[in-house]
């Protein structure tokens, strides 16, 4: 159920959700702009292990949530909507990377024509709220903002390139910023793939996971080095978050489509650890019986029987017959085995309770306290705050004010 929206918050809420330790702050001042920073797939057990000082940093003098949980599926595309429309994957209709739809066909979040549809994209983004209240956002590569969804698109955006260097992504949103005041973006986000990238490549805690994450943490710190340079330190808001964590996937930890259920049964619409499948017309009685149980490393529910804590099925997006992964084991069509890796790997997708899939949270600026450490939130949660920081009615939504209302100074 979509949770009402509180706006107004009392000061004993914002003093009990935070943690004892922190003194309660001044006011806050209003802030020139706020930046919203994705770092796909990096774990919040990542902080504070010597090679990140950007990032502990902010956590350590701003707000850092103890962990965050992503959404089902644990997946890119439908997590990063989730956080700017704090609506579940299953009201938003992004419920998967790929997806079919009985109206529009196939989605591939690869595929440039089907991402820039706005047909997928349901509700209202904050960058769409923030400029139809006469304020400018700009987005870097955020999935959904190269549709104009209700007709609006952010005043400036960039489609995905992973060609484009990181440094040259900081400078361009340093930029942004050095805007006059009448043109000057209101709301921005930022986006690096390469912790997921390395991950996914060579396992979570690996070498090349490491130098990854001491890598976004550069870019955090030439973000935090411009914005001083600006005079901007301590009146722009820095949110950073990922979409998920990344558990590591041993080889040959993997189970075939074809094993799962034949073709010649049910279409498989999605691979990898949330798999879903169709059956094909006449054969709903046999793919169920096929697939519908626990299995070796996997367990299948039809979509009516999804277990209800992940919040997913309503949406007719999501496939007939849904199979969950096991911690550590990945869906893969027989065809592609041979181009994977051999050695030691990540995946997500996996469920969200799972240590593992565990995303980060940290903030800090004009609107957040200072020193905090809040208890686990949801990311649902991270889109009301987001509209109280930015001034900007929210849309209906699965967050939680309280969640983060401790997280926040009092309304100047």
């Amino acid at each position: 159920m979509i949770r009402p929206l509180v706006i107004a918050l009392a000061a004993a809420t914002l003093a009990a959700c935070a943690s004892t330790s922190a003194p309660i702050t001044a006011p806050a001042t209003a802030p020139v702009a706020t930046i919203l920073i994705s770092l796909d797939g990096f774990r919040p057990a990542a902080l504070q292990r010597g090679h990140t000082p950007n990032l502990d940093s902010l956590a350590r003098h701003g707000v850092r949530a103890e962990y965050m949980r992503p959404s089902y599926p644990s997946l890119t595309f439908p997590n990063h909507y989730t956080l700017v429309t704090g609506l579940r994957p299953d009201h938003h209709g992004i419920v998967h990377n790929t997806m079919d739809d009985p109206q529009l066909g196939h989605f591939n979040m690869d595929d440039d024509v089907a991402t820039g549809t706005a047909a997928w994209w349901g509700s209202e983004p904050i960058w769409a709220t923030v400029e139809k209240a006469g304020q400018h956002a700009a987005t870097m590569f955020w999935p959904g903002s190269a549709a104009p969804i209700g007709g609006v698109r952010p005043s400036e955006w960039r489609p995905f390139d992973d060609k484009f260097p990181g440094e040259s992504r900081v400078d361009t949103v340093l930029g942004w910023l050095d805007r006059p005041e009448a043109t000057r973006p209101k709301l921005v986000t930022l986006y690096f793939e390469h912790v997921d990238h390395e991950e996914h490549e060579h396992g979570p805690g690996s070498p090349e996971d490491i130098t990854a994450e001491e890598r976004v943490d550069g870019y955090i710190g030439r973000l935090r080095a411009g914005l001083a340079s600006r005079g901007l330190a301590d009146r722009v808001n820095v949110v950073v978050v990922s979409d998920h964590g990344m558990a590591p996937v041993a080889p040959r930890h993997t189970v075939t489509i074809e094993a799962m259920a034949s073709p010649d049964i049910a279409t498989n619409i999605t691979t990898g650890q949330s798999v879903g499948f169709r059956p094909l017309p006449g054969r709903e009685a046999e793919a169920n019986a096929k697939l519908i149980g626990r299995h070796d490393h996997y367990e299948c529910w039809t979509r009516e029987t999804i277990p209800a804590r992940w919040h997913y099925g309503s949406n007719v997006r999501v496939p007939p017959i849904v199979c969950q992964m096991d911690e550590g084991w990945d869906a893969v069509a027989r065809a592609k085995l041979a181009t994977r890796s051999k050695g030691p790997r990540g995946s997500h997708g996996f469920d969200p309770a799972l240590p593992s899939m565990r995303a980060l949270f940290v903030a800090d600026g004009p609107s957040f306290r200072d020193g905090v450490v809040l208890p686990p939130i949801e990311n649902v949660d991270v889109y009301p705050m987001l509209a109280r920081v930015l001034g900007v009615t929210p849309m209906p939504n699965d967050g939680d004010p309280a969640a983060l209302a401790g997280a926040l100074r009092p309304a100047p």
